[in-house]
C-alpha cells in the first residue's frame, strides 16, 4: 500500500508533463489572431509562425536524445519546462511579429525535449505492466489541453489584456511544473545504448520505416494546417467573428479525445491494421465534407468526423514501428519524433495556396491531396501484418 502511494506521488507530477505537452497545440489559434493583430500579414507570413515552432523537430530531436543519455531523463524534462516558461514570457515583455516568432521557437525546442524525454521518464515510475495505460492516459490527458487551448483564448478576448493572457497562464503553469517535478524525486533506471545520428538515420534502409516518418510528417503537417485554416474556413463560409470561429479548434479536439478513448477499446478487438485503413478513410470522409459543405453545423460535423478519424493514426504508427525494429526502439523513436517537423513544412504551403486563390477552401484542398498518402500507405500497413502473419 505505502509503495502503492509512493508511485502514485511520483506519477503524478510526470502526468502532468502531459498537459505542458499540449501547449504546442495553441499555435493554430494563435496564428489567426496573430494575423489580426498585425495588419501587414497575410496568411503566407502568418503561417511561418508553425515553421518557427516545428521546425525544432527536425533538428533538435536526435541530439535530445543524446542530450538525455547524459544528464538523464528527469533533467531533460526540466530543461523543457523552462524553455517553455521563457518562452511563453516573450510576448508578455514585447509584442510584435518578430518576437512573437522567437516565442514560438523556443516553445518548440522546449516541446521537442519533452516530447523524446516524457515517456522515456514514465518508465521510471511505473512498471511495465501499467506502462501502456499510463501513457495511453498521458496521451488522453495532453489531449485535454490542446481542448482547453481555443476555449481559454475566446474567453481571454472580452478581458483587457486580450487572447495574449493565456501567454502568462502557460507560462505560470509551465512554473508550476517545473517547481513540481524538481522537488519528485524519482530515481532513473540504468541508461539503454546511446541514441546516435548515424545508427538513427540509417534506419532509413528500411522502406517501411520510410513509409512511416513521411507518414508521421503528414499526419503533424495535416493536424497544424487544420488548426491553423479551420478557423478562417468558419470566418470566411460561415460569418463567424474569430472568437467563435476559434473555438471550432475546439470541436476538433474534443472529437479526438473521444476517438483517443474509443480506439484504446477498439484497439482490443481488431487489429491495428484494419482499424487504421477505417481511420483514414473516416478522415478523408470528414475532409471532403468540410470542402463541400457551407453550413455551420455540417462543417462542424465533418471536423468531428475527421478528429475521430484521425485520433488514433499516430500510436497506431508508432506501435507498427516499435514492431518492426524492437531491437533499436531508441533510433526508432527519435527518429519518429523527428517527423513531427511535418508541422513546419505544410503550413507555408497552406499560406501560399490560401493567398494565392484568395480562399481557404484551395487551403483544404491542398489537405486533402496531402492526406491520400495516408490512404497509399494503407498497402503499406497491410503488406506488412501479411508478411508478419507469414513469418
Amino acid at each position: 500500500m505505502q509503495q502503492d502511494k509512493t508511485i502514485g506521488f511520483k506519477i503524478l507530477p510526470v502526468m502532468f508533463g502531459f498537459f505542458i505537452m499540449g501547449f504546442v497545440d495553441i499555435i493554430g489559434i494563435a496564428i489567426n489572431y496573430v494575423k489580426q493583430d498585425f495588419l501587414f500579414l497575410n496568411d503566407t507570413l502568418a503561417n511561418l509562425l508553425a515553421m518557427s515552432c516545428f521546425f525544432w523537430f527536425l533538428v533538435l530531436s536526435i541530439p535530445t536524445g543524446m542530450l538525455m543519455n547524459r544528464i538523464g531523463r528527469k533533467k531533460t524534462v526540466l530543461l523543457s519546462f523552462a524553455m517553455q516558461v521563457i518562452a511563453l514570457m516573450i510576448p508578455i515583455v514585447v509584442y510584435d511579429f518578430a518576437w512573437v516568432m522567437v516565442a514560438f521557437a523556443f516553445l518548440g525546442m522546449g516541446n521537442t525535449l519533452l516530447q523524446v524525454a516524457l515517456n522515456p521518464l514514465v518508465t521510471d515510475v511505473v512498471s511495465k505492466e501499467k506502462l501502456t495505460g499510463t501513457l495511453t492516459l498521458g496521451q488522453f490527458v495532453k489531449a485535454v489541453c490542446s481542448l482547453l487551448g481555443p476555449i481559454l483564448t475566446s474567453w481571454a478576448t472580452g478581458l483587457i489584456f486580450g487572447w495574449k493572457l493565456i501567454f502568462p497562464i502557460f507560462a505560470v503553469t509551465s512554473f508550476i511544473a517545473f517547481i513540481w517535478l524538481w522537488f519528485t524525486p524519482i530515481q532513473e533506471k540504468k541508461k539503454g545504448e546511446s541514441v546516435s545520428l548515424q545508427r538513427t538515420l540509417s534506419l532509413f534502409k528500411d522502406n517501411h520505416i520510410v513509409a512511416f516518418f513521411i507518414g508521421i510528417l503528414v499526419l503533424v503537417g495535416v493536424d497544424v494546417g487544420i488548426n491553423a485554416t479551420f478557423p478562417k474556413l468558419l470566418m470566411e463560409k460561415c460569418a463567424l467573428p474569430l472568437n467563435e470561429a476559434g473555438l471550432g479548434n475546439s470541436v476538433y479536439f474534443f472529437a479526438r479525445t473521444l476517438g483517443a478513448l474509443g480506439g484504446g477499446i477498439f484497439l482490443l478487438k481488431y487489429a491495428e491494421t484494419r482499424f487504421f485503413r477505417y481511420s483514414v478513410l473516416l478522415a478523408l470522409i470528414g475532409l471532403g465534407g468540410m470542402l463541400v459543405t457551407g453550413n455551420l453545423w455540417g462543417i462542424l460535423a465533418f471536423v468531428v468526423i475527421f478528429g475521430l478519424g484521425y485520433a488514433n493514426l499516430f500510436a497506431i504508427i508508432f506501435s507498427l514501428s516499435l514492431k518492426r525494429m524492437p531491437d533499436r526502439a531508441n533510433e526508432v523513436s527519435a527518429l519518429l519524433v523527428m517527423g513531427v517537423s511535418g508541422g513546419a513544412l505544410l503550413p507555408p504551403l497552406l499560406g501560399v495556396v490560401s493567398d494565392s486563390f484568395d480562399t481557404q477552401t484551395a487551403a483544404m484542398m491542398l489537405i486533402t491531396l496531402v492526406w491520400l498518402y495516408m490512404v497509399w500507405l494503407i498497402r503499406t500497413v497491410s503488406n506488412k501484418q501479411e508478411k508478419s502473419l507469414t513469418n
